[in-house]
């Protein structure tokens, strides 16, 4: 078995991974990015991405925003609301607080975002970008201050010595068994939902079927090999962003195939009946939840219904074709649900329940309180009738993103044992963690934490090298 010798080793080449090795790097710490996938396919589920959330209204750069007063109490009240208050708060409290200032770092390293609202009904502050872009710009800086990069490269074990501290990782790269000796080990592989085994034991029967929406590498070894060592887990293991997608997506690596506006039609199961308050809330707040609930129904297969009066308000960026009819009866028989008559009687009932002046009240760029009367299952916003056709519909299930479980972390990244104490030189980021999301999911909060978090345990496992090598005894050449 080969060894190799740096100051710190980081795990993964998402952007958790690479903003920890950036910042290393930056400090002078000699460090090596362990990256599991072949070149072609690094970035893990990065490279799917495009928005990181963000506090608008304290970017202190000369940009174009959105949101404009959209500042870290905001990100942090969306946070606490959306994961219903479970969310640990000091981990919270870092995201929210350390989010422009991590934005500005990146974009000094020239990350070109995008700084526009992608459909209506959105009012969070949210930039935008390419994800492989952003791998790939983020693995030009890395290298360029002096970091190095190895693909094919399978962490199994993390190493503990015997006084207690992280000594490196072991694994397989190219095949080849190697060791890789640091004072300071980060470990940011991101989640295990790539794993249908881990999706079957956690989830439950059937979920080894759910479509992936990004990297096939995201198993969750490393946070096993954390766990081994005496790392205490933390956060939803049995929840996840679970996204509502089209439900022609590719099984696995699909990326951004989501269905938006969803929230100002109706969505109906192949019993002809729903099952979501489909106007609840905004899209970012409730697509990273129906994708479970819609996977949850017969056939994992849910149907987006909308009339003429919104289509134009509804993105659908999935691979399938949206199927349209003239008639609600032609439209539910060409989506083949199961039982049409049931699924018209379903939506006529709706319409029914729909205030009279409905369309004049709409307003599909905030909560605008236009709800039903009457039903048992109320819809609370957008409740418009579907009665002017064209109608469309769009087949759809629930696809994984990212799983809510890991290793427990402190706000300055270091990981704790099961007594909760510091393992001293081990630290993570990103989705290898857990604490920060439950239930639910503000949208594009996830690329936000791992960013935060990868710049903050680079940070802390500086100061811990510059503190091993302040006490290693001296050399006796």
């Amino acid at each position: 078995m080969s060894n190799n010798e740096y100051d710190a080793v980081v795990v993964g080449c998402g952007i958790a991974g690479l903003s920890a090795g950036i910042r290393l790097a930056e400090q002078d710490v000699s460090v090596v990015v362990l990256e599991k996938s072949p070149k072609k396919h690094r970035g893990g589920h990065t490279q799917f991405t495009e928005s990181f959330r963000l506090p608008t209204a304290d970017i202190d750069l000369d940009v174009e925003f959105n949101v404009e007063d959209y500042d870290a109490a905001d990100f942090y009240s969306d946070l606490m609301k959306t994961t219903n208050y479970r969310a640990d708060e000091e981990l919270a409290r870092t995201v929210t607080e350390e989010a422009a200032e991590t934005f500005e770092w990146l974009t000094a390293m020239g990350l070109e975002w995008e700084y526009q609202a992608p459909h209506p009904g959105y009012t969070a502050g949210r930039v935008w970008l390419d994800g492989e872009t952003m791998v790939d710009g983020l693995v030009d800086r890395f290298e360029e201050v002096g970091g190095e990069v190895r693909y094919n490269a399978e962490v199994q074990d993390v190493i503990r010595g015997d006084d207690g501290s992280a000594e490196g990782v072991e694994g397989f790269v190219d095949g080849r068994r190697v060791r890789f000796e640091a004072d300071a080990v980060v470990l940011a592989a991101g989640d295990y939902g790539s794993s249908k085994e881990k999706r079957t034991r956690y989830f439950g029967p059937g979920y080894g079927n759910m479509k992936v929406r990004g990297s096939r590498y995201n198993t969750g070894e490393v946070i096993d090999s954390a766990m081994d060592v005496g790392a205490k887990s933390d956060g939803e293991w049995g929840d996840a962003h679970m996204a509502l997608i089209d439900a022609g997506s590719p099984d696995v690596e699909g990326g951004i195939t989501r269905i938006d506006g969803y929230q100002y039609g109706l969505i109906l199961n192949h019993d002809g009946e729903r099952f979501v308050d489909e106007g609840e809330d905004s899209r970012a707040h409730t697509y990273a939840k129906f994708g479970r609930r819609i996977f949850e129904q017969p056939y994992h297969e849910g149907f987006i219904v909308v009339d003429s009066k919104v289509t134009d308000d509804v993105a659908h960026m999935g691979p399938s074709r949206a199927i349209t009819a003239d008639s609600l009866e032609a439209l539910v028989r060409r989506l083949d649900i199961e039982r049409p008559e049931k699924a018209v009687e379903t939506i006529e009932a709706y319409n029914e329940a729909c205030a009279d002046d409905a369309a004049d009240r709409y307003d599909a760029d905030v909560l605008d309180g236009n709800a039903t009367e009457g039903l048992d299952l109320p819809k609370s916003n957008w409740a418009l009738p579907l009665d002017e056709p064209p109608y469309t519909g769009y087949p759809v299930t629930g696809g994984m993103t990212f799983t809510f479980g890991g290793v427990a972390i402190t706000p300055e990244a270091e990981v704790l044992d099961t007594t909760d104490t510091v393992i001293p030189g081990l630290f993570a980021a990103g989705n290898v963690t857990g604490g920060l999301f439950y239930h639910n999911y503000p949208g594009g909060s996830g690329l936000t934490n791992a960013a935060v978090y990868g710049r903050v345990a680079a940070e802390t496992a500086a100061e811990f090298v510059d503190e091993a090598e302040t006490e290693a005894p001296a050399s006796d050449d």
